[in-house]
Parts: structure tokens; sequence; C-alpha cells
């Protein structure tokens, strides 16, 4: 059945002008970017299957462009709607994060790190650099591949946030398993990057592992 068939109070566009965004699922908030299906699916029934293939609304989120292209039924069209609203969405928690001291926004700032880096099939090491008011300066992906003593590279993280002038960083990486425990790798190379960024004053305020669920905040572990 298509949309149009539907009770006018159960179609999405309807029921968010009626009772507002927050009264809609996931699907629904997507299928009103679709605005049409395919045959034998609804809007509805193809943002499910969106949801599905991606493993949820963050995997979705983390999608670049060929990945939402190869979905059938999407399309070219579609594909660079959904992704002009998630770019959207990337940089207007980026903009929370910036306008505001990130150590009392935790939630934006996890928020907008798990945008940029969950559903990877690869891992990367991300810095935000931060001023001495702890707003957000820039985000950068340092590094790409396995994370340890080999590939991620203190000297140049050190130069990096002298070119940046930040007085303190968050670093984050994505685990491609969705697994977010800490590996002892990740342990020794914050350390080593701690240990490397006070000799030039720089704090290192956290260290984030995106996987599955909300992460892992290194300093919330007190592993710091």
């Amino acid at each position: 059945m298509a949309i149009t068939d539907w009770p006018e109070d159960e179609r999405p566009r309807e029921k968010l002008l009626e009772h507002g965004a927050a009264a809609l699922s996931n699907a629904e908030l997507l299928a009103i970017f679709l605005r049409t299906g395919i045959q034998g699916k609804s809007a509805v029934d193809l943002a499910r299957e969106l949801l599905t293939t991606f493993d949820g609304l963050p995997g979705l989120m983390a999608a670049d462009a060929q990945r939402l292209c190869a979905v059938k039924g999407l399309g070219r069209a579609k594909a660079a709607q959904l992704g002009a609203v998630l770019e959207l969405s990337r940089r207007y928690l980026l903009t929370r994060v910036a306008d505001q001291d990130c150590l009392t926004s935790p939630e934006a700032t996890r928020d907008y790190l798990r945008l940029k880096l969950y559903g990877l099939p690869y891992e990367v090491f991300a810095c935000l650099f931060l001023d001495n008011r702890h707003r957000v300066i820039r985000y950068e992906e340092l590094f790409q591949g396995t994370i340890d003593g080999a590939s991620v590279h203190p000297r140049e993280v050190v130069r990096r946030v002298i070119a940046t002038n930040a007085a303190a960083v968050i670093f984050a990486h994505n685990h491609p398993s969705g697994v977010a425990e800490p590996s002892q790798a990740d342990l020794r190379i914050t350390q080593r990057l701690k240990d490397a960024l006070a000799l030039i004053d720089v704090r290192v305020l956290d260290h984030l592992i995106i996987g599955d669920g909300q992460g892992t905040s290194l300093a919330e572990r007190g592993l710091l």
C-alpha cells in the first residue's frame, strides 16, 4: 500500500506537522527525506530496509555516497538527499561542540565523533584540537589502518598540535569490529601521546573508542 493510501494521521509528513518530529520513528523520519518508495515498497519500507542494511541509524549516518547508491531502489538522487541531511547533522553537532567547552558537553562531543567514525570498514585515528577554553579549533583524521605504535606517530601529532595552536586535545578512533573495548595497544599509544604532548604543555582530555553503543571513554574509565 502506498503512503498516500494510508490514513492521513499515519502518514509521516502529516504526522510530523500534527504531532512534531519527536513523535516519528527513525524510519518515518527517513521516509520524509526519501519522499517516494519503489515498486512494492513504500518510502517507510525502504527506510526500514536502509536501517537494517546499515545496522541502525549510527551506521547509516556514517555511510558514504557510494555505499548509499549501492542500495537497490535508492538511486543517485535519493542517495544525494540522504547524504546532504546526514552531513547537515554532522555540521550541526560540530557547531554545538565548537560553541561550548567540550568538558561540559561530553554527549555532543561523543555524538559528533560517532557520526564521523562509526561504521567505517577500516580504523581511523582522529583528533579534536581545542583552545585554552576547550572549544573546538578543528577536527582532523590523522592516521588510517591498524591503531598501534607503528601507525600512530607522536611526532606527527605534536606537529599538528603546534600548527593548530591547540591547548588540549581529544583523541578518537574506531573499532570496525564494533567492540569498543580498549586494547593494550590503544592504552600504550595513548600514554605515548600524553607523554609527548606534556612536553609542550598540551593536555589530553580523553581518548574515545568508537564501536557499537555509546563507545568507550578512557577518561571515564580512569585510564588517562
